[in-house]
């Protein structure tokens, strides 16, 4: 027996957590699939669409959305920084990292905004959500590489899925804390006009807190795309397969390149959310 101090006995979790992952492959491989197919099709559906337009076209509908949301300085940074990335040859590149962005986005949210309306509603939910949360931050992203590589392949879906584990915390988070905010007295008025739980939640506390539920929106793209080179390593594409490709050939010129595309995208997608955010507030 192996002993990690004298007298007392090792505890074995790499093998308990090596047999539960064998357990999930052998008696849950159908469900997987199923998983695997679902998953492939939103990530193809997305890049369909997005590569669907010529790529001249697609810039001036992603320019007009960001003036319509913006204003004409980040409208032209746009403009400026799609026109770069179109001209370095990394547009197909641009539009898969988006499309598995988006993608990532979309599930984290789907998952994270029920999950903190969840744990505001109920104190066991919470209790039990939060340490999950931190240990979900905390856990080095490679290590959810393994367990998913060995459920799902090689390919876009097992970084999606590491990649919606390390990013939906904050939608959790940020949408816990945003209903927390709410005041007090603003809940006791809706009760005296008689309102029901529902209406309280759908048109006073979810309205109220949707500045900080954007914030966290805003977090999940930024982590979703802090995560393009670490999925490239589980054979993702994108703007992270070329940044991957130009360590292995220690090219720095196109992992410059590469790298220049991803921050990009991050500061086009980072001040879409962010005046989206404001807007919706200065309306309300």
């Amino acid at each position: 027996m192996n002993m990690a101090v004298a007298g007392i006995p090792r505890i074995p979790l790499d093998d308990w957590s090596n047999s539960f992952i064998d357990y999930l492959t052998e008696s849950f491989s159908v469900v997987f699939d199923v998983i695997n197919t679902m998953i492939s099709s939103v990530i193809d559906s997305l890049e369909w669409l997005l590569m669907l337009p010529p790529p001249l076209v697609m810039l001036v509908l992603i320019v007009g959305l960001s003036w319509w949301l913006t204003n004409w300085k980040i409208a032209a940074f746009t403009a400026f920084g799609l026109f770069l990335i179109m001209n370095l040859g990394l547009w197909q590149a641009s539009m898969l990292t988006l499309s598995l962005v988006l993608a990532a986005t979309i599930i984290s949210l789907l998952f994270g905004i029920p999950l903190g309306i969840l744990a505001h509603r109920f104190d066991r939910v919470k209790a039990i959500v939060i340490p999950l949360l931190d240990i979900m931050q905390t856990m080095p992203a490679f290590v959810y590489l393994i367990p998913a590589v060995i459920l799902f392949g090689l390919g876009n879906v097992t970084a999606l899925i590491a990649t919606f584990i390390f990013a939906m915390p904050p939608a959790v988070r940020l949408t816990l804390l945003g209903l927390q905010q709410v005041p007090q007295t603003t809940l006791e008025a809706a009760e005296a006009f008689g309102a029901t739980e529902w209406q309280k939640l759908f048109k006073v506390q979810l309205p109220l807190a949707f500045p900080m539920i954007m914030s966290g929106v805003n977090q999940v793209i930024m982590l979703s795309l802090s995560m393009v080179v670490i999925s490239s390593m589980v054979g993702a594409g994108g703007l992270g397969a070329e940044v991957l490709r130009s360590i292995s050939l220690l090219d720095v010129g196109l992992g410059f390149i590469g790298g220049i595309s991803v921050v990009i995208i991050a500061i086009i997608l980072d001040r879409l959310t962010n005046f989206s955010a404001q807007k919706k507030a200065n309306i309300s």
